[in-house]
């Protein structure tokens, strides 16, 4: 379908912080909030197009926060689009070309990117999911657990999540949290569909190493970012020693990135976050290449809003495993959309149907939930 944004009015973004209902702890530190950069466009007849930009507050899983992010849409990104002429109907692809002098920082190009697909459907009256190569009505879901203050806190919450139909357990590791507790869950629960996630937290010298190989014994379906998020070749070492998959997470950039790490046998398996990647046009990229059974799609905590564009990504054939997209009641007491994100007992998500998004957003709660916003006209 052709990607055409017709005549912009208004681009505004609205910083948000949304508590979550538990801490969650990785190898990175603990966050009790989420804090996001709503980006919603809106175009001359009055059609709304919602966006995500789904980075944290400190600059720990990759170099940009909100505050970068806020940064480079407000004083590069939103001018450079502001100067384009919209009556000439450019399209997304085009609009990044404009982006091509502002080197990385994909989560903020993510997010008005996210923003302006959703227009689009609004404009022409389709799915979100017909944009995005949708193809299923419901997918199968998994969710991600943090390290924990103790192993009876891990096993409790793993068997809470288990009873209410997640299909997939990953479960956050680090040095000291791994081997001993991998064993304790494999012991309680069996053969669950079960992964781990390192963030980073490993090295190449022996003693980490061996505590990896050591994980081969417990059939995981992979083993997620274990080293450096830019050092590929000591991947390509490690997987070499391994029977578990590596998945790199953090590593890959782009479909460039993701070709090369597949193609050398850096890693099996690629989870693809959008944002890390620099949007979803270059997900879709890189799911087409992976191709089934070597991409799934990770989260970094969304809202609504991300979590809903997500959903639709999962909906296309090459997404067969799990991904983190959890319903919304695993992180918020209250989403800001509706109908929240639910899994049902069976451990699927239902697709949204529907002209756009297929929920409403919560303009009401947005604004209980701002930190900031600033408003541009394109006329």
């Amino acid at each position: 379908m052709n990607k055409i944004i017709n005549d912009l009015d208004t681009i505004e973004q609205i910083q948000i912080a949304i508590p979550y209902v538990h801490p969650f702890r990785t190898s990175f530190g603990t966050e009790t909030k989420k804090e996001a950069v709503i980006i919603k466009i809106t175009d001359i007849e009055g059609n709304v197009g919602w966006g995500e930009t789904s980075t944290g507050a400190k600059p720990d899983y990759c170099y940009e926060t909100y505050e970068t992010s806020w940064h480079i849409q407000k004083d590069f990104l939103i001018p450079i689009m502001q100067g384009i002429n919209y009556t000439e109907e450019p399209s997304i692809q085009s609009i990044y070309q404009t982006w091509h002098g502002i080197r990385g920082h994909e989560f903020a190009k993510s997010g008005i990117e996210s923003a302006l697909y959703s227009l689009i459907a609004e404009q022409k009256k389709v799915s979100l999911g017909d944009l995005y190569g949708s193809s299923k009505d419901k997918i199968p879901t998994g969710v991600s657990i943090g390290i924990q203050n103790d192993l009876e806190s891990l096993l409790n919450r793993i068997d809470f999540f288990i009873k209410q139909g997640y299909q997939r357990i990953k479960m956050k590791i680090e040095p000291g949290w791994d081997y001993e507790v991998v064993s304790a869950v494999r012991k309680e629960f069996g053969d669950i569909l079960l992964m781990v996630d390192a963030n980073s937290a490993y090295s190449l010298n022996d003693k980490h190493v061996e505590t990896l190989k050591k994980l081969d014994k417990f059939e995981l379906m992979m083993i997620e970012q274990p080293l450096a998020y830019n050092d590929i070749l000591a991947h390509k070492q490690l997987q070499a020693q391994l029977d578990t998959p590596v998945c790199l997470d953090e590593s890959i950039h782009d479909p460039m990135g993701a070709q090369l790490a597949l193609e050398n046998d850096c890693c099996r398996i690629i989870n693809i976050k959008p944002g890390r990647v620099g949007g979803y046009t270059n997900a879709i990229e890189i799911a087409k290449y992976g191709g089934a059974g070597r991409v799934w799609c990770g989260g970094m905590l969304e809202t609504g809003i991300g979590r809903i564009h997500n959903l639709f990504l999962q909906a296309r054939s090459e997404f067969t495993m799990p991904g983190d997209t959890s319903g919304s009641n695993r992180y918020f007491e209250k989403d800001i959309i509706s109908p929240e994100v639910i899994v049902n007992d069976l451990g699927y998500i239902t697709i949204p149907k529907g002209v756009g998004l297929g929920v409403t957003v919560l303009d009401d709660y947005l604004q209980d939930l701002k930190v900031r916003s600033k408003l541009y006209h394109f006329n």
